[in-house]
């Protein structure tokens, strides 16, 4: 049974287990390997899986300004996690009391004395403790003295390239968004709740939904090619979205709106998931809601164009 602990209080049933560390946002082709490589441990010594993660993520954290930044929700984490193979995830809540434990405190009173991992998996950039002093380096040497063992497995590079979620970050600044699915081994997704609008779009000829992105990572604002799924709904709809600032309208919130192709019914307050498959366009000025309208119908047919071709959710 998969289990989401808050604190470092876990069954005795879950000790001598298997641990990996780290952020794993987006839980992409890299942490995957890392996952599969910790399953031949779990299969061969019959031993649970567990994630120690951290909320928020410690580098939203010493940069309170930062907003947009994140590949997925803890709630998606969890549930990747759990298709994964993971018996237990420990979400720690990251606040400045954990994040001035010293490397050793951190090795000695939590990992050792609340854990007690038979096995520890993490990336060979893997850091930890007060001022991030800690390295796997200092983690083998204490690994010697308490009895646990460090699997640090070789990164996964394609062409050459760590596969890492810095570098889908990037991608998807520049709408790259094809590159990016391709690492993360499926449809990057905004999961985000509809909020009410200035019912621009519904004037237009185009009615939309608004989602809050909350602080996923911004994408290159443009039009995208889309599909969604309404939470508690296995219904899946084709769309277009456009992600951005209205600038033909001198808008200045950030907006990720959604058109649904043949769909009327009222989503107000229903939480989308919002599936990205490719980009069509870059955001724009337009000189008037004629010449804006004209170039939305073309985006239409590019968006139906894209959809009709096989890709996984």
């Amino acid at each position: 049974m998969f289990k989401i602990y808050n604190n470092f209080i876990i069954s005795r049933k879950l000790k001598k287990s298997i641990l990996l560390i780290g952020n794993f946002d987006g839980l992409h082709l890299g942490h995957q390997k890392l996952c599969n490589e910790a399953k031949k441990y779990k299969k061969k010594y019959k031993l649970k899986l567990g994630v120690l993660t951290f909320n928020p993520l410690p580098v939203m954290f010493f940069n309170n300004k930062m907003k947009n930044y994140r590949l997925t929700n803890d709630s998606q984490k969890f549930i990747l996690l759990k298709k994964m193979g993971v018996d237990f995830v420990i979400n720690k809540r990251f606040n400045l009391l954990f994040s001035n434990i010293k490397s050793e405190k951190f090795i000695k009173n939590i990992i050792v004395k609340k854990i007690d991992p038979k096995f520890i998996f993490v990336s060979s950039n893997f850091r930890f403790g007060n001022k991030r002093k800690g390295d796997v380096k200092e983690l083998i040497t204490e690994s010697k003295k308490y009895g646990f063992n460090v699997i640090k497995p070789e990164p996964l590079r394609i062409k050459k390239k760590v596969v890492s979620s810095s570098s889908i970050r990037d991608l998807l600044r520049k709408g790259k968004i094809k590159k990016a699915n391709k690492l993360l081994s499926r449809n990057w997704v905004i999961n985000g709740d509809v909020q009410r609008g200035r019912q621009l779009g519904k004037k237009l000829g185009f009615p939309t939904c608004n989602i809050d992105i909350n602080n996923y990572i911004l994408a290159k604002p443009g039009v995208y090619s889309i599909k969604v799924t309404i939470e508690e709904s296995k219904k899946i709809l084709s769309g277009i979205a456009y992600l951005g600032y209205r600038p033909t309208f001198e808008g200045k919130k950030l907006l990720l709106e959604v058109n649904l192709f043949g769909f009327n019914g009222n989503l107000y307050k229903k939480t989308l998931n919002v599936y990205f498959f490719n980009f069509i366009r870059r955001d724009k000025k337009f000189k008037n809601k004629i010449s804006l309208i004209t170039q939305m119908k073309k985006d239409l047919t590019k968006a139906k164009l894209d959809l009709k071709k096989k890709i996984i959710l």
